[in-house]
């Protein structure tokens, strides 16, 4: 798999969000000069804030403090636009899942109202509808956090999500192979067995 299907910076970026869900500090400590090196720092802080939805609070909490310290750079302002997370979580959510857009929301809406409604609002409308980092990158990013874990359900969904914003099938398999350093045998194998059913399914579907 060449390396020229990510730019360096989406590289970083990639690595990055795999060493947080790995969790382990020396990891994240190399992963994050790198990204310092390779990223503008904008993208660098949007790829730790969105971690918050994927691997909670204190994850991103501690990452933020460290990267404080690697860099020596204060935070930027507050953001604050509540007036457009609902549509904009609508548009950026159609993005990603496409024509299982609907059905998702239907889905979530049985599982409980106010996750349908926060997972529009806060996870599509405030966090990854934010500026600062392109869809497909936060997508990939994504992807990494999810391969590192155990959770084949929410992989398959985005890494379907990175492909309808505009990942080409080379960039999304090299995001999953940056992340296969990250983590154990048992997320590689459910990685690769994700990866593959996406391909049989656009097969398919060609």
């Amino acid at each position: 798999m060449s390396a020229s299907v990510l730019s360096p910076a989406q590289e970083a970026l990639v690595c990055l969000s795999a060493a947080l869900a790995a969790r382990d500090g020396a990891t994240l400590e190399g992963a994050m000069r790198r990204a310092a090196e390779m990223a503008p720092s904008v993208e660098v802080e949007e790829a730790i804030l969105q971690s918050y939805l994927f691997l909670g609070y204190p994850t991103a909490l501690n990452a933020f403090a460290r990267w404080r310290e690697i860099t020596g750079r204060e935070a930027g302002p507050s953001t604050r636009d509540e007036e457009v997370w609902q549509s904009r979580g609508a548009q950026v959510c159609a993005s990603v899942y496409g024509g299982q857009y609907e059905g998702l929301r239907a889905n979530i809406k049985r599982l409980h109202p106010d996750m349908e409604r926060w997972m529009l609002e806060e996870g599509y409308g405030k966090v990854l509808g934010r500026p600062g980092l392109a869809l497909v990158t936060r997508e990939l990013c994504i992807a990494a956090m999810l391969a590192v874990q155990q959770v084949p359900k929410q992989l398959y969904s985005h890494l379907r999500g990175a492909l309808n914003v505009g990942a080409s099938p080379a960039a999304t398999a090299r995001a999953l192979e940056l992340a296969a350093g990250f983590g154990t045998e048992a997320s590689r194998a459910i990685a690769a067995e994700t990866w593959q059913a996406i391909l049989r399914r656009n097969q398919r579907e060609a």
